[in-house]
């Protein structure tokens, strides 16, 4: 099947490999454990931190031993088989394949070990083949929302918001170096010295971002931010506390009414989750088109197109930005536009969209409130190079845009939607905003998580009422707003 030479053992029907060489009994080779530790966990345990063992730890003397027999395994197989034919293979097959092969190769070469040692080493070595070597384990986990490699032998992970030292480390540099360039190429990109910064993704749709040396001192650094299995709804974010349900009622009328909204907040802060939980409310039968510098959203609806901006080529060329994906969009009959995230001058053409018929378009970028998201916005034009008077950019923010939303992580990494903000207009040269709903922090529990409640700020008829009347959400809008100021004042009261 493989294409190789000749067959050895017998017991693995339709697979071709040449034999490897049979080694003397007098260096038959004892596998110690092979599940294991870093020498950099065991010394944070030493400094008292807290280390996630995704894998039982053993010394480093027995974690050398096991990298060898590993390679030296490894090296067998590769000889053996030919590769470029797994592709054509299913997962599931390809693995039983391998897996078959490296037990005849451990049994010629004589080494030693015990059942569940054999099976650790079998999944290991198919993680390398087919998967993403080490880091396999973390990407099945649920429960992890970022994985950081910082070089071969440190890596990191956020669990419940709180990032901890695991014991998975890699082989070497070259070893760390490959399942980077095996995650970028599945994209069609490329991560080398020539070009060492890379953003990608996985096919789940998790953003990877792998840097490079010479720019990475100390080994490439690989970043993946992780995307739940199951997509969270804005149900799921009331009941983790995210949002009260009368302000998760109103984000849901904001995103049925094609409202323009922009989400801002901090790195990590749940902006592009909220933004697919908006996006949820748009109506099947609208043509969205999104942009992104790696496809990361997940629309649910069946008319949509996914663009994604390319890199320049090894000569420099054929580099594609978010501005020419936002000017073609429009040119493809949208009525909306899903800008994943505003990092430059885009944010003009974003604008010029939602000021031109696009409404209900949405995007996401960095800012640490609502006020300063837009002052970014208009930073972002300037930068562009549009000779445009301040008033003048102010003035097409106001008319652009309807809601700001404000996401934060906080510091028990709880994350919280602190602010629902619509645009109201200008006062001079000053653009007005109106909180509707806040987040106040009353305090922290005896764990050191922090207590809070969303309230509401006694509005009633939001500047964007008159879009819900027209799409019949208007009686929904005020109840909602209404129900808010009445628990608020029973809070007050009590």
């Amino acid at each position: 099947m493989f294409g190789k030479r000749t067959s050895f053992g017998g017991n693995t029907p339709g697979v071709n490999v040449a034999p490897p060489q049979r080694p003397t009994p007098e260096r038959a080779v004892r596998v110690e454990p092979t599940r294991r530790a870093s020498d950099e966990a065991a010394a944070s345990r030493l400094r008292g931190e807290d280390v996630v063992d995704v894998r039982p730890p053993v010394d480093a003397q027995r974690d050398k031993e096991y990298f060898q027999t590993k390679s030296a395994i490894f090296n067998a197989l590769i000889d053996s088989i030919d590769l470029s034919q797994l592709a054509t293979m299913d997962q599931d097959a390809a693995r039983e394949e391998i897996r078959d092969i490296v037990a005849e190769i451990i049994a010629l070469k004589s080494i030693i070990m015990s059942i569940s040692e054999q099976e650790d080493l079998l999944e290991d070595i198919c993680n390398d083949v087919l998967g993403y070597g080490p880091l396999e384990p973390l990407l099945a986990r649920d429960d992890i929302a970022d994985i950081m490699v910082n070089g071969s032998q440190k890596c990191y992970i956020e669990v419940g918001g709180r990032v901890r030292l695991t014991n998975v480390r890699f082989r070497d540099d070259a070893h760390l170096m490959n399942v980077c360039q095996r995650i970028v190429s599945q994209v069609g990109r490329r991560v080398d010295e020539s070009s060492p910064i890379c953003d990608a993704r996985l096919p789940d749709g998790s953003r990877v971002n792998v840097i490079a040396p010479p720019l990475a001192i100390d080994g490439a650094a690989l970043t993946i931010r992780k995307f739940k299995k199951d997509k969270l709804t804005l149900q799921q974010l009331v009941k983790y506390g995210s949002i009260s349900p009368e302000g998760a009622e109103v984000l849901r009328i904001m995103g049925r009414v094609r409202a323009n909204v922009l989400i801002s907040g901090g790195t990590g802060s749940g902006k592009t989750t909220l933004l697919n939980c908006l996006t949820a409310f748009i109506e099947k039968d609208e043509r969205v088109i999104t942009c992104e510098d790696s496809a990361e959203l997940q629309l649910q609806q069946p008319h949509v197109v996914r663009l994604e901006t390319r890199p320049p080529n090894l000569e420099g060329e054929g580099e594609i930005t978010m501005r020419d994906l936002i000017k073609n969009c429009l040119r493809m009959r949208p009525e909306r536009i899903i800008v994943g995230e505003v990092r430059g001058p885009e944010a003009f053409d974003l604008l010029q969209a939602m000021n031109t018929g696009h409404d209900g378009s949405m995007g996401t970028l960095h800012a640490n409130s609502p006020r300063e998201a837009l002052s970014r916005l208009e930073s972002m034009i300037t930068m562009g190079g549009y000779a445009l008077p301040s008033r003048t950019i102010r003035e097409m923010i106001v008319s652009s845009i309807d809601v700001v939303v404000q996401a934060a992580r906080l510091r028990d990494g709880s994350r919280r939607i602190t602010h629902i903000s619509e645009v109201l207009g200008m006062e001079g040269d000053v653009i007005v905003t109106q909180d509707i709903f806040l987040y106040d922090i009353m305090g922290e529990d005896q764990n050191g998580m922090l207590l809070g409640r969303h309230r509401s700020t006694g509005i009633t008829k939001p500047h964007f009422s008159e879009r819900a009347r027209y799409f019949n959400e208007e009686a929904n809008l005020v109840e909602a707003l209404e129900k808010a100021n009445v628990e608020q004042n029973e809070l007050l009261g009590a």
